[in-house]
């Protein structure tokens, strides 16, 4: 595979990934270090996490039908989460796994009691 299309195709991901994902989001996966790449002999992008549910790799490989495969990666596996994401899901199919959870009214106790936290730090 041409390294220039790689790079093309990492840099598109990252591209939909930062614009369509609110930027508080994209903070709360502590995430860091972009790097283009090819995975199971597909075009990608990886980077470092370190979630509430999830800390390591996070990979996103755009397969021959046009959707991004979403894979995490730690210490002791790679796992896919989900093999049919379109560009504008990427962000939340992502928090899901790494920050959020299925749970929304759970997460949001959660951030709540991290507020809380913080401000009673602060005062």
């Amino acid at each position: 595979m041409e390294k220039e299309y790689v790079l093309e195709v990492a840099n598109t991901i990252r591209e939909q990934l930062v614009t369509l994902t609110p930027f508080n989001t994209i903070m709360s996966w502590g995430i860091g270090r972009f790097t283009a790449t090819v995975y199971k002999d597909m075009p990608a992008l990886t980077f470092k996490v370190n979630g509430r549910l999830h800390k390591g790799a996070v990979i996103i490989a755009l397969n021959g039908l046009d959707y991004y495969e979403v894979y995490l990666q730690d210490d002791k596996e790679t796992t896919l989460i989900n093999d049919e994401v379109c560009f504008d899901e990427l962000g939340d199919v992502i928090d899901e796994y790494i920050e959020r959870g299925k749970d929304r009214e759970e997460y949001n106790r959660f951030c709540e009691q991290q507020l809380k936290e913080l401000m009673r730090v602060c005062s």
